[in-house]
């Protein structure tokens, strides 16, 4: 399997990511030291309470906002392994012959093989998760959703939306595929999967550890793309990784072949 990567962008949003959780910190910190000053009375200080006030007030939002910036940005691109590293794991044995693009186009990780295109919706998150339709609970994090991890969110409806852009950008630059079959998929790639409850999920929603016997099982499901959609889509993806490849479409460097 060809595993084309941005590993620019994940370095950059990576040194993004420090500072600004560095950042928010440090501006937490001054805002709890304003906190500790206004107890002296305005007798005592340099500026007015009102002022302390105001200063406290912008410190504490200003750190609380880059904080959850640097949160989001280091569970994707800091927090080892990050979500590419395990589904190149999970997929490469299956695809041997499919090209798994990530942080390249408009979604984050997309599947190219002979019988169509799978969109992975990669989840970090931990605790208690489950799912009815596409409505998803998560619980047993208590306090740690604002400080260690981002809350669920909506998976399918995320899931969905890269669909939709991942057809949106084949329609506009692949004009000749006149349909093609694209499967969404939601992957969890934490290691505890005991308290994962996904069977009730409309779109598949898997454990990463499940993911190739998974995929496997569907690979029948779908009618492979004809010779001419699957290159008019490769060359249509492979615009987006062109500093990555030579004149003929293979990686310039080997990620890994599995």
């Amino acid at each position: 399997m060809i595993i084309l990567r941005d590993d620019k962008r994940i370095a950059r949003l990576r040194a993004i990511g420090r500072y600004t959780s560095l950042f928010g910190m440090l501006a937490l910190i001054g805002g709890f030291i304003l906190v500790t000053l206004s107890w002296f009375g305005e007798d005592k200080l340099p500026i007015t309470l009102d002022q302390v006030l105001l200063y406290q007030l912008v410190l504490l939002t200003v750190g609380w906002l880059f904080s959850q910036i640097g949160l989001f940005l280091a569970n994707r691109y800091v927090r080892e392994p990050r979500a590419d590293e395990v589904l190149d794991k999970s997929v490469g044995k299956f695809a041997r012959n499919g090209r798994l693009y990530h942080y390249l186009l408009p979604a984050p990780h997309v599947l190219l093989t002979q019988n169509g295109i799978v969109v992975f919706n990669a989840k970090f998150q931990r605790g208690q998760i489950s799912v009815d339709g596409d409505k998803w609970t998560q619980k047993g994090i208590g306090l740690s959703r604002f400080f260690a991890q981002e809350a669920l969110g909506n998976p399918t409806k995320e899931v969905e939306n890269m669909v939709s852009a991942v057809a949106a950008y084949i329609n506009k630059n692949a004009p000749s595929v006149a349909e093609v079959p694209i499967a969404p998929m939601i992957v969890f790639t934490s290691k505890n999967m005991e308290e994962l409850e996904l069977d009730g999920s409309n779109i598949p929603a898997v454990h990463h550890s499940k993911l190739k016997g998974f995929l496997r099982k569907q690979k029948g499901k779908l009618p492979p793309l004809s010779a001419a959609d699957y290159e008019a889509i490769r060359q249509a993806f492979d615009k987006k990784a062109a500093h990555l490849l030579d004149a003929e479409g293979n990686p310039l460097v080997v990620v890994q072949e599995a």
